[in-house]
């Protein structure tokens, strides 16, 4: 069916314009203005300058996936990711930089309670992705999983359970914890509480890194984990724990940001001061720590680090033939902010 226009090539109201609208408006072909939207050779700069004009005049934008199917190959990279937590966010927001540097799109899909992750891959690899970057917690290696590593390359990024075949991005996790307790005990802190981030595997990263830096330092005596989770919640259950069981320690670390949060908003409101009485650390560095109202001391994961070397190693696999699973570490710092300082007096 012939695409439908008015006279002088202005598309009809309440219809998506169409690409002969444009064609009619510029005078020129449908295949030219085809070239034009796919950035092929052929036209001049006038006329990509003309066609792109009427496009936006019109509001005409490209049936992107009428535009996969037509090409061999799609250059999509699909992402999975984590909503909950505030770094997944920055992660998200890198690679689709990193990816539109080396001529790659990205396709996203949330991974969220009403849908299982199968449904959420099953999704991308049927959008034509070419590679799998998945960002956040997992609660295992699933078949799913494991199949779509057997079709198309996957890069997991900070991921809890390894996908065989897959390639892994990460944070060095136990030094960023040790950077922190370094720091705490170089201001004369002995009682270093550590509220920890549940099973997942970065958790447990973190807390081998939390016990082995308490020992180095010397203050193995001192060490104390609580159970938490990567929650707001269980910083604050973990904050009620404290206040209710005697003199309260001279710091805390918690497994990320938003567990700080937790804590620091029940000491706030029980007369805490922060970092008088004790300071606070947390880790990610996300944009929750750079809040004014927060100003949180935190382990840094660099985002914008972890999504170039995830996009790097889907262009080793894609582009460059790469076949075996490879891992990239990267090395954390401390940011420090107004939730830290020397240990209480007496202390």
């Amino acid at each position: 069916m012939p695409d439908q226009q008015s006279p002088g090539g202005a598309a009809e109201p309440n219809r998506r314009p169409t690409m002969g609208d444009v064609a009619a408006r510029v005078g020129v072909s449908r295949q030219l203005v085809s070239l034009v939207m796919r950035d092929a050779a052929g036209p001049s700069d006038e006329t990509r300058r003309r066609v792109r004009a009427a496009a936006e005049e019109l509001g005409y934008r490209p049936h992107t996936a009428a535009q996969l199917l037509r090409r061999s190959r799609s250059r999509r990279i699909g992402v999975l990711f984590d909503m909950d937590q505030p770094h997944n966010v920055e992660l998200v927001e890198g690679l689709y930089a990193c990816a539109q540097d080396v001529g790659y799109g990205i396709t996203l899909s949330a991974d969220v309670p009403c849908r299982e992750e199968r449904q959420a891959i099953e999704e991308l690899l049927g959008l034509r992705s070419e590679a799998l970057i998945l960002t956040g917690p997992s609660s295992g290696a699933s078949p799913e999983l494991e199949k779509a590593a057997e079709q198309v390359p996957v890069v997991q990024v900070s991921r809890s359970a390894p996908v065989p075949g897959a390639d892994l991005v990460r944070t060095a996790e136990a030094p960023g914890m040790s950077r922190a307790i370094g720091y705490l005990a170089d201001l004369g802190h002995r009682d270093i509480v550590h509220v920890d981030g549940g099973a997942a595997l970065e958790a447990e990263e973190r807390r081998r890194g939390y016990r082995d830096a308490m020992r180095r330092h010397g203050l193995a005596a001192h060490a104390r984990e609580l159970p938490g989770a990567f929650t707001e919640e269980s910083g604050a259950r973990a904050a009620r724990e404290l206040l209710a069981g005697g003199p309260l320690p001279t710091a805390v670390v918690t497994a990320n940001d938003r567990c700080a949060r937790g804590l620091l908003d029940v000491f706030v409101r029980a007369g805490v001061r922060v970092p008088d009485d004790v300071s606070v650390i947390g880790y990610d560095d996300s944009r929750l720590a750079h809040l004014s109202f927060l100003d949180l001391t935190s382990v840094r994961q660099d985002p914008a680090q972890l999504a170039e070397l995830a996009v790097q190693a889907v262009i080793e696999r894609l582009d460059e033939g790469r076949a075996r699973a490879k891992e990239f570490v990267i090395t954390p710092t401390l940011t420090v902010r107004g939730t830290s300082g020397p240990a209480r007096a007496g202390e």
